[in-house]
């Protein structure tokens, strides 16, 4: 069973959100690394980068799939894990701590009632 934790929001596409005051933290969760299996790159969105919620922002790139990475909210990017780009196996070891992938100033904090709760992705998982 993949490990979920609590006080995250969730996407359907696998990725992870924290907030930070007015910026969100992103990441793929565990569910989303175990399926991939060894991830041997990522490219997150470049820093200035507007996102909106639902598009695909960046890859990551494991040996048996390239995934996109989606964005949970909207706003602009202020921060990507350089740590990733140069480690991606940190994601497959710690993808909700060391393994965030990129940080984004909320445009709207509405958005985030929009993502599922812990016990909703774990309905979602479920099902596959």
């Amino acid at each position: 069973m993949a490990n979920i934790i609590d006080g995250l929001k969730y996407t359907k596409e696998h990725e992870w959100i924290k907030t930070e005051g007015d910026v969100a933290v992103q990441g793929i969760t565990d569910y989303a690394q175990s399926e991939l299996s060894d991830i041997v790159m990522i490219e997150p969105p470049a820093v200035g980068r507007t996102v909106k919620a639902g598009e695909a922002v960046g890859t990551i790139e494991a040996v048996k799939a390239v995934s996109d990475i989606y964005a949970g909210v909207s706003g602009e990017v202020v921060e990507i894990n350089n740590k990733v780009v140069a480690d991606p196996a940190i994601v497959n070891k710690d993808p909700y701590g060391e393994g965030w992938v990129y940080k984004v100033k909320i445009a709207d904090q509405k958005e985030m009632d929009t993502l599922l709760s812990p016990e909703q992705y774990k309905e979602l998982i479920a099902k596959h």
